[in-house]
């Protein structure tokens, strides 16, 4: 069983002097499974992210589908059917998004930040934030604001944050960017155990090969073809796993 199963799934977009186009003729991702995304500057791992986290619309899709609880959902359909409040539904109950620099609210204070997904799903009241918090080394900076917080307990709050509602599947972009190498191996390995702890998918967005290498995580990663046309330059970028 599939957590999600995209085929012949295609976005385009204009980049600067060039058109790109990505693709993906196959793709599989089970529950629970945990997989780097690796690839160039500008190949379209943000793009393939987007995608994945039904918040971009493809342009073609022979299959898209996102097995939440016990009913698979025709993700491609829902989009096709212009049917953005389901595509919203599924997104908040089944998604968790950790960006680059956290992307936290600076209004909020670190436990409204963590609890917020919970609230907009009207989740019952429980000690959830305080326990991520507590793995995640940060129970002690849940009255303060994210100001005052380092980048690196940034990123630790956005991970609990993207695990509090229990999503079937988190998107990490490039997480560890931002950081200090002794920094970024402790907020990959605790993102890699709070997802496996919580039962839920990976995928984590790298530029850094190295770290994903010493990982030993299964890759996706783009074959990228630059075609002259007499409109210009088009750029695709495929994406498969590598064997």
């Amino acid at each position: 069983m599939s957590l999600l199963s995209l085929r012949g799934v295609t976005k385009r977009r204009l980049a600067p002097g060039a058109r790109f186009e990505l693709r993906i003729d196959e793709l599989d991702i089970a529950p629970g499974e945990r997989v780097a995304l690796i690839g160039e500057s500008g190949s379209g791992k943000s793009t393939l992210l987007d995608l994945i986290a039904l918040a971009s619309r493809p342009d073609e899709a022979d299959r898209f589908t996102f097995q939440a609880d016990t009913a698979a959902s025709d993700v491609a359909g829902l989009w096709q059917d212009e049917a953005s409040d389901a595509l919203a539904i599924l997104r908040a109950q089944h998604v968790g998004y950790v960006p680059q620099t956290g992307g936290l609210f600076a209004f909020l204070t670190v436990f409204d930040n963590i609890d917020l997904p919970r609230r907009l799903l009207a989740l019952p009241t429980d000690d959830t934030v305080e326990r991520l918090a507590e793995r995640l080394g940060v129970a002690d900076q849940l009255r303060k604001k994210p100001a005052t917080l380092s980048v690196g307990q940034r990123q630790r709050v956005a991970i609990a944050r993207a695990l509090a509602h229990g999503p079937s599947i988190v998107l990490a972009d490039e997480p560890t960017a931002s950081v200090d190498p002794a920094t970024a191996d402790i907020v990959t390995d605790l993102l890699l155990a709070q997802t496996q702890e919580h039962g839920a998918a990976l995928v984590l967005a790298s530029h850094d090969w190295g770290r994903v290498e010493r990982l030993g995580l299964p890759r996706i990663a783009p074959d990228i073809a630059r075609e002259q046309t007499s409109d210009g330059v088009v750029v695709r970028s495929t994406f498969a796993r590598q064997p």
